[in-house]
């Protein structure tokens, strides 16, 4: 949770403990076992109720959020009846007095207009109900109304309005997280869609016209790279997941470099080791290829007799080690590190810089890329998968 939520449930624990003892609320009586005083102890049942509530606004403001949460957030409140809405419904009634949920857009029609909010009169012709009053806070993410959350009881009171108010500045927080974590995800699909617009369509049609050379010569041989570009193209393009396997990932790279051996043949040696412990491993989606591709490229460009690439993914205790290694022209580190900070231009890099800033939104700047290069020294690319990450699961 950010900083910015802790502090408002501070705020919100000692309103509501307050708003409890006026409403007439009453903690259970407190047993010998209870660990801390009766004010300790409805922080914590507060804090409780208030972690349990947050898991379902974390989907956004939606009827099963709304519905998931309701209860929890009536009894945050105290209150006789809840009910939260979008811009344009009602999306959960919870407690006594459903019969309202029919007026409470009209209620809060300026609300929705001003973001401001308002208090009115049920004016409610049965009399043995008890919703007699309510208060109707916006809930607002980015200057925007979403919607409201509306708290009855049965006569006015400046408590509940304030204690409301807080209460839907912590449900705020909670969306503007759901919004967060929109935008990231998008974030990482444009990412993938820039990392598959890179595979170069030079390579495409060079596999394409390698395949073809074998036709006649060795129609076996054809039609085995051929499942192996349609099973590459298959899984580079495919459209469900963010993570994969480290097995997959490694599949794919397998299928990859067969057809840039078909093109090369004798001037491209790869050697491969792989320990079978770390092949479950997730990892970002398309996170090794790129780095095979550029050793690749910088391994064959203006080599004259062979160019040997390493591959390793090796089991490092809690994590899990790969390292990518040519022998080709390297980098000048300066330039490297121009590319890292995304100053290497639209078409420069773009492998490189897209990979490391994904390993380091998923599991932090600890674990961006190690780059050892030089100019004519080849290059060496170390990157680092925490075995578990909560979130992280292969697809």
């Amino acid at each position: 949770m950010t900083g910015a939520g802790i502090a408002v449930i501070a705020v919100l624990t000692l309103l509501l403990f307050g708003t409890g003892f006026l409403l007439g609320r009453t903690a259970r009586p407190v047993r010998t076992s209870d660990v801390g005083t009766p004010v300790e102890h409805a922080t914590f049942e507060t804090l409780h109720t208030a972690s349990l509530a947050a898991p379902p606004l974390r989907a956004g403001l939606t009827e099963e959020s709304a519905r998931r949460s309701a209860r929890r957030l009536r009894s945050l409140l105290g209150t006789d009846a809840l009910c939260l809405t979008d811009r344009d419904q009602v999306l959960v009634w919870d407690g006594e007095g459903d019969h309202h949920g029919k007026d409470v857009m009209h209620h809060v029609q300026g609300l929705l207009a001003s973001g401001r909010d308002t208090a009115f009169h049920s004016d409610c012709g049965d009399l043995d109900c008890p919703l007699r009053w309510a208060v109707a806070v916006p809930l607002t993410v980015d200057h925007r109304v979403l919607g409201t959350l509306v708290a009855y009881a049965p006569r006015e009171s400046a408590v509940l309005a304030r204690a409301a108010g807080e209460v839907a500045r912590w449900v705020c927080v909670q969306l503007e997280l759901a919004e967060l974590d929109r935008s990231r995800t998008q974030l990482i699909e444009a990412e993938i869609k820039a990392l598959r617009a890179q595979i170069s369509p030079h390579f495409i049609f060079n596999s394409l016209a390698a395949i073809a050379s074998f036709v006649r010569t060795d129609p076996e041989q054809a039609r085995e790279l051929l499942l192996e570009f349609a099973d590459f193209t298959r899984y580079s393009f495919r459209r469900h997941g963010e993570f994969t396997t480290l097995a997959d990932e490694l599949h794919s790279i397998d299928q990859y470099l067969a057809l840039v051996r078909a093109r090369f043949g004798e001037r491209l040696s790869v050697t491969l080791q792989v320990a079978p412990e770390v092949l479950p491993v997730a990892l970002p989606f398309l996170c090794l290829q790129p780095l095979v591709e550029n050793a690749v490229k910088h391994g064959l460009e203006g080599a004259v007799t062979r160019s040997r690439i390493t591959i390793s993914a090796l089991d490092a205790g809690a994590e899990a080690e790969v390292v990518i290694e040519d022998d080709g022209i390297g980098m000048d580190p300066g330039r490297l590190r121009q590319i890292l900070r995304g100053e290497g231009g639209t078409s420069t890099g773009i492998g490189l810089l897209n990979v490391d800033e994904r390993l380091r939104q998923v599991y932090g700047d600890d674990y961006g890329l190690v780059i050892e290069t030089g100019a004519g020294a080849g290059m060496k690319i170390t990157l680092r998968l925490p075995k578990y990450r909560a979130g992280v699961h292969g697809s």
